[in-house]
C-alpha cells in the first residue's frame, strides 16, 4: 500500500533534517501507528505521503504509483485516493453536516442522487445520522472529528491518514474516534494513525513505527510507544 524508500527532508537548506533516510513498508489492510516526540519528524512524512511537500531524495510509492515525480495537476487525483483527517478538524463553518461531507463530492461533479446516497451511508457509518443540518459550532468536538472522518471517505479510499485526530479531544470522545477507525480497518482500509498520545497506541495492540529525530528507531508488530 505505501513504501517509503531512503526517504529524507530536510529544510532551511539542509540546515534541519526533518527526516532521513526513511524506509517503511505498509501493507494493505494494517493499521499502523507512527509515533515520536514532536519535531520527530511524524508531520512531515504525512505532508511528503500527501504530496503537499516533496523530499529531498527517495522514493513514496502508493498503490504502486511512485508519487516522487507527480504533476500538480495529478495531486488532486492522488489525494482522492487517500483519506486524510486532521486534529483541526478544518470544516467549513458556514455549511451543515451533510455540505461539509458533499463539498468534495460536488467539486468533483457527482450527481446529488448519488452525492446523497453517499453521504448518508457515510453519516449512518460515523454515527451521525440526523445531524444533517446541523453547523459544526452545533456539534462537540468529537462529533465535528466524525463529520471530517466521514468525509474523507466519501471517495472510499483504501488508505486513511489520520494525523493526530485525537489532539483535541478528551478521553472519552478519543477513545469514540479510535474505534471508530479500527472500525473501518476492520472494513478493509488501511488506516496510517499519527499521533503522541501513549494511552491510544499502547492500547491498539497493532504495529508501531518509532520516529525520534527523523529516523526510525523502532518497528514493531503489536508494538508500544516507548519513548
Amino acid at each position: 500500500m505505501i513504501k517509503l524508500i531512503n526517504l529524507s527532508k530536510s529544510y532551511h537548506s539542509g540546515k534541519i533534517q526533518a527526516i532521513i533516510n526513511v524506509t517503511a513498508h505498509i501493507k494493505p489492510g494494517e493499521f499502523v501507528s507512527i509515533v515520536g516526540q514532536s519535531g520527530s519528524g511524524k508531520s512531515t512524512i504525512v505532508k511528503l505521503i500527501i504530496a503537499e511537500e516533496r523530499p529531498d531524495s527517495g522514493k513514496i510509492i502508493i498503490g504502486g504509483w511512485d508519487i516522487i515525480g507527480i504533476k500538480e495537476r495529478e495531486i488532486p487525483t492522488l489525494r482522492r485516493q487517500l483519506g486524510v483527517i486532521f486534529q483541526d478538524f478544518k470544516l467549513l463553518p458556514k455549511k451543515t453536516v451533510f455540505e461539509n461531507v458533499a463539498f468534495a463530492m460536488q467539486t468533483c461533479g457527482f450527481r446529488p442522487k448519488e452525492i446523497k446516497k453517499i453521504v448518508d451511508q457515510m453519516l449512518s457509518l460515523v454515527g451521525l445520522k440526523g445531524k444533517e443540518n446541523r453547523y459544526p459550532h452545533q456539534l462537540s468536538g468529537g462529533e465535528q472529528q466524525r463529520v471530517a472522518i466521514a468525509r474523507s471517505l466519501v471517495h472510499k479510499p483504501k488508505l486513511l491518514i489520520a494525523d493526530e485526530p485525537t489532539g483535541n479531544l478528551d478521553s472519552i470522545n478519543t477513545r469514540e474516534i479510535i474505534d471508530l477507525l479500527k472500525k473501518i480497518n476492520n472494513m478493509g482500509t488501511t488506516v496510517v494513525l499519527v499521533t503522541h498520545n501513549k494511552d491510544v497506541v499502547n492500547g491498539l495492540h497493532s504495529r508501531v513505527i518509532t520516529l525520534d529525530s527523523g529516523q526510525i528507531i523502532s518497528d514493531q508488530e503489536d508494538g508500544r510507544y516507548l519513548l
